[in-house]
């Protein structure tokens, strides 16, 4: 058990330590219920590795380096006595306008489990306050051991996906209604924003499968047997949003390709009139450049005869007109 934590089994402390972040959140606070203790660190500096390198004297070095880096890729590591993840879920960027990674780090062994990251995984820091404020929820998670409260911090970050996953569907859905009446190149940028997240978001979750696919299959004397069951849902869940995400990027892509044959339609059918229109110009440019020509030309000295001249350049772009339509190319 951690220095300067309560033996009392059946008390439940709540603990703060250091200054609070830029958003207002305590960089270390900590959760001590029958025994179990849920360390959540926030936006991690030096001196919180510091704190933990003194509370947990067992830890890696590497590991607790790795907690300051935010370009880790997912990973388990596994000790004698503790487990190591690093953890990527998506964090919707409204900047960029797409979902960038966000790293989660935890640390889980006997008795305690500790979590890493930047503040802005709002499933960790909601699940924290629950268990601080809700006792019910706390004696259910926190009576039965440290790994079912490992599992419920995975599971609740796996379920968030789901909501940006339908708001993804809800976009596509708009832009299924939106081809056929708004503008095709406002319909193709906003496409390629929901296809840029999709690759982020498919990026992002696929590597989670092995490392929950190790915690389903290898039995761990800190993790409870029973919970391989509760992992393997874990487990279905992510496929499901592998699933979803695959299937999001097949229709975007179908959409992207109908955008593209409607656009280039719209351009093929605006190059049509243009030609058409040229083609029309052309022997009328013909004629008042005959007529412009210092040389003797039919109806030269008639009173009528720029009268004369546009009738006969009405009545040759009439004819064409005419032969266009009949033919169907207008």
């Amino acid at each position: 058990m951690p220095n300067g934590r309560s033996d009392n089994s059946y008390t439940c402390d709540v603990a703060t330590y250091g200054v609070p972040r830029d958003n207002g959140a305590m960089p270390i606070e900590t959760l001590q219920h029958n025994r179990i203790t849920w360390t959540n660190i926030t936006q991690p500096t030096p001196e919180d590795v510091d704190y933990l390198r003194e509370e947990y004297p067992h830890f890696h070095p590497l590991d607790l380096e790795d907690i300051l880096s935010t370009i880790e890729r997912p990973k388990l590591d596994e000790y004698d006595d503790y487990l190591f993840l690093v953890l990527q879920f998506p964090v919707w960027d409204p900047i960029r306008l797409f979902s960038r990674p966000s790293e989660v780090d935890i640390f889980v062994g006997s008795g305690y489990v500790i979590t890493v990251h930047d503040g802005k995984h709002k499933p960790i820091e909601q699940l924290f306050r629950q268990c601080q404020e809700n006792e019910g929820l706390r004696d259910q998670l926190m009576n039965r051991g440290a790994s079912r409260v490992f599992y419920a911090i995975i599971d609740t970050l796996v379920d968030y996906l789901f909501p940006m996953l339908y708001k993804i569907d809800a976009k596509i859905r708009h832009l299924e209604e939106a081809i056929f009446i708004e503008n095709a190149r406002d319909v193709l940028k906003e496409l390629a924003v929901v296809r840029r997240d999709i690759i982020s978001m498919r990026r992002i979750v696929r590597p989670q499968i092995e490392i929950v696919e190790n915690l389903e299959r290898i039995d761990r004397a800190y993790i409870r047997e029973e919970l391989d069951v509760y992992f393997g849902d874990i487990l279905d869940h992510l496929n499901k949003a592998i699933d979803l995400i695959v299937y999001h990027s097949e229709i975007v892509f179908g959409l992207t390709d109908t955008t593209n044959i409607l656009a280039n339609l719209y351009t093929n059918e605006i190059m049509r009139i243009l030609t058409l229109i040229s083609v029309i110009m052309l022997p009328l440019t013909l004629l008042s450049g005959i007529y412009g020509m210092n040389i003797v030309v039919p109806f030269q000295h008639h009173p009528f005869a720029f009268g004369i001249v546009i009738g006969i350049m009405v009545l040759i772009a009439a004819a064409m007109l005419y032969y266009f339509r009949r033919r169907g190319w207008l």
